[in-house]
């Protein structure tokens, strides 16, 4: 029996594998095949990054000012994302300053531009691509687009002041007595509470810089102390997946561990210090040469065979970022390996449509953005790498 499973499982990934446009039939058998030998380099990696996420703006199908969600090898370029576009503003801005290039900053802006545009009448954001159905207000992508205005108030000015506020007031007004937010979930998750929502706290902390007056920051450190009620012993945090909790993605762990990074970079709190310890030291021994496997049991043990690779780099990231904060070496050498690794995935020649982009898995056929490059993968790759390039610097 369990051979003719095998035989049956078979037969269907090959016709599956046969009706895969060309381009995604070629990138699978490269992919299987193993990691490139070749690193790009930071620099390269940056450049290419931020050069891909423009053709991502000019190309998205909605042709609105957004960031297109993604390049499938499948179906091509998608229409805006609200919530992704909202974070990669930071993004954009922070390379900006770096190279002095104000095309770079006057795109950040036209994202801005158009995320006034499409916000509800209540201040909220909607969750999925821009044109998705249904249209309804969802608390985590509030907070993600919050970021954006947050730092094009800090930028701009006034401009986005007034929308900063709504989206922040909406987070303030929807938020349950004990510090979790219940009432205005994805539809396109699995029910239930998100410890990941912490990510969406973040937003509010960085309004709560901008008007230091309003309860924004009280309300955001609220969310924190209830996901930490989620956390084991271990680092593992419960309730933290877009679909499995028990096999959890790297990517909603990236999540959950940057925002109490955060909350502890706002507050100076040493135990929201020591959480975040706990779980980046479990992803730490989960790692295996810059490999982290997508998904992972609560023991911190591989429960996929494929890398999120958008996870990755926000984990990567948060290394770096404890490294600072703590001097210890684990966190920057272990940074460094994923960046390499995900690095040694990114093509910096070829086709526009995928140089500089990062695939939401490798391999390309793995659970997480099968046969995509992401927006919010490339963001976070960049983030990654200028924040590596920076210590780097300061290290000399």
């Amino acid at each position: 029996m369990e051979s003719t499973r095998a035989v049956v499982s078979g037969f269907r990934a090959m016709h599956r594998y046969l009706r895969l446009p060309r381009a995604a039939r070629a990138e699978h058998r490269r992919d299987r095949r193993g990691l490139s030998a070749q690193d790009p380099g930071i620099e390269r990696a940056i450049e290419e990054g931020v050069a891909w996420l423009c053709r991502a703006q000019d190309h998205s199908v909605s042709h609105d000012g957004g960031v297109a969600r993604h390049f499938s090898l499948v179906t091509g370029w998608s229409s805006s994302y609200p919530e992704t576009t909202g974070y990669i503003v930071p993004t954009m801005l922070a390379y900006a300053r770096w190279r002095r290039a104000e095309p770079i900053r006057q795109r950040a802006r036209a994202m801005l531009d158009w995320l006034v545009s499409v916000q509800l009448p209540c201040g909220a954001f909607q969750g999925g691509l821009i044109g998705s159905e249904p249209v309804v207000p969802v608390t985590f992508n509030t907070g993600q687009v919050l970021r954006g205005f947050a730092s094009g108030v800090d930028e701009f000015g006034e401009q986005y002041r007034r929308a900063m506020c709504r989206a922040a007031d909406w987070l303030v007004e929807t938020q349950d007595p004990d510090g979790c937010w219940r009432r205005y979930p994805s539809p396109f998750v699995a029910p239930g509470e998100k410890a990941y929502d912490a990510h969406a706290a973040w937003g509010l902390l960085e309004a709560a810089r901008m008007e230091p007056r309003k309860p924004y920051a009280e309300v955001a450190l609220a969310n924190g102390r209830w996901a930490l009620r989620s956390q084991q012993e271990n680092g593992w945090f419960d309730q933290c997946c877009l679909t499995d909790p028990s096999r959890a993605l790297t990517h909603t762990l990236g999540y959950v561990l940057r925002g109490i990074i955060e909350a502890y970079r706002y507050t100076g709190d040493k135990a929201l210090l020591q959480a975040a310890r706990k779980t980046a030291d479990g992803l730490l021994a989960a790692c295996d040469d810059g490999f982290l496997p997508g998904r992972l049991y609560a023991s911190w043990r591989g429960a996929a065979p494929w890398a999120c690779l958008t996870g990755s780099v926000q984990i990567a990231h948060c290394w770096l970022t404890l490294y600072q904060e703590t001097g210890d070496r684990r966190y920057r050498d272990g940074a460094y390996a994923v960046n390499r690794y995900v690095r040694r995935t990114i093509k910096v020649d070829g086709a526009p449509e995928i140089r500089g982009a990062v695939k939401g898995s490798f391999p390309v056929y793995g659970d997480y953005g099968a046969y995509e490059y992401l927006s919010w993968a490339c963001k976070f790759s960049l983030d990654a790498n200028m924040l590596e390039k920076a210590v780097r610097e300061q290290e000399g």
